[in-house]
């Protein structure tokens, strides 16, 4: 429950009778969110919650069918930043009953709390090519494909067949071939009350002596390339249109640069660490002042590519024409 000096308002309140009710005891109240994101910053969740079926996603529903209690989803964490308050509401991370793969001959179907890298594992298994690109992805198979993530020149758009969703606003289930999620450079036009409780991904046989070299592969370009060692959301910025984030960022002699506990890596220009005692808002000001370097000297306003939980200025974060922010 929560602690003294921290009452739940009215509308969170009925929540928390509402899921009690359903879920009992796996329903936590000020439940630290830093340890779920790759970052390790952040607040608590005022409530959260692991659905374990849909039954617990329709006791979800009613709780935030009035539109007064904001909720928010989190997979495995790797592109989120959560403000140093944390969020007042509902966050929902889904639990073990949908971390799950199934094959039906060239096509792999899974759970939506699934490990991108674990499905890819399992596409090798059976001899299926087309996923060797997700192992160096440390995302869940709902954030991946709502995010359409991709590394080394591919991305889950290619490969996504269908996606199945919860409604949270509706409280239904909905099932959406791949030709109307609206795939675009790393995002979806996936409804934001959407849980992606499933997908299903077609894939091709191959080698799998070459499957696995293309795997092996992609875990070494990660592990030279990025800063694994320190803690991190992944790439902080869209690549802008025919040029890349990272080249722009480290152009301008910008590695290394910090704003409190947070730095621009030394070793990959579109990654920030976070230092132990780091806070959600030295990221974000770093982000803004990246965003403004850019922009200032060569033009080019980069789009934040890292998903705020709780309360932010959004002002300086906001993107520009395309793709729109987080």
């Amino acid at each position: 429950m929560t602690g003294p000096g921290t009452p739940l308002t009215a509308p969170l309140d009925r929540a928390e009778k509402v899921l009690r009710a359903a879920c009992g005891d796996r329903l936590r109240t000020r439940f630290p969110l830093a340890p779920l994101t790759t970052f390790r910053i952040g607040g608590p969740a005022a409530l959260f919650l692991e659905p374990d079926s849909d039954a617990d996603l329709a006791a979800c529903h009613q709780a935030v069918a009035d539109g007064d209690v904001p909720y928010a989803v989190l997979g495995k964490g790797s592109n989120v930043l959560v403000s140093d308050e944390g969020f007042r509401g509902l966050v929902i991370r889904l639990g073990r009953a949908f971390r799950w793969a199934a094959r039906d001959g060239e096509r792999l179907t899974a759970g939506g709390a699934m490990p991108l890298p674990a499905l890819s594992g399992v596409a090798l298994a059976h001899d299926l090519g087309g996923l060797e690109f997700g192992v160096a992805i440390p995302a869940s198979v709902g954030g991946a494909v709502r995010m359409n993530a991709g590394a080394h020149a591919s991305s889950v758009s290619e490969v996504v067949e269908r996606v199945e969703l919860y409604r949270l606003a509706v409280g239904e289930a909905e099932s959406v071939p791949v030709e109307r999620v609206g795939y675009r450079y790393r995002g979806s036009d996936l409804p934001e009350d959407g849980v992606v409780t499933a997908a299903s991904f077609r894939l091709a046989r191959a080698d799998r002596a070459e499957i696995r070299a293309r795997m092996d592969e992609a875990r070494d370009w990660r592990r030279r390339t990025q800063p694994l060692a320190e803690a991190n959301c992944g790439s902080v910025f869209k690549n802008p249109p025919g040029d890349h984030a990272a080249r722009l960022i480290e152009s301008l002699g910008a590695k290394g640069m910090a704003v409190g506990g947070a730095s621009v890596s030394t070793k990959h220009a579109n990654f920030i660490v976070a230092a132990p005692g780091a806070r959600a808002a030295d990221v974000v000001r770093l982000i803004r002042e990246v965003q403004e370097l850019v922009a200032d000297r060569v033009g080019v306003r980069l789009d934040p590519e890292v998903h705020l939980v709780g309360n932010f200025d959004l002002t300086p974060l906001s993107a520009g024409p395309g793709d729109g922010g987080p």
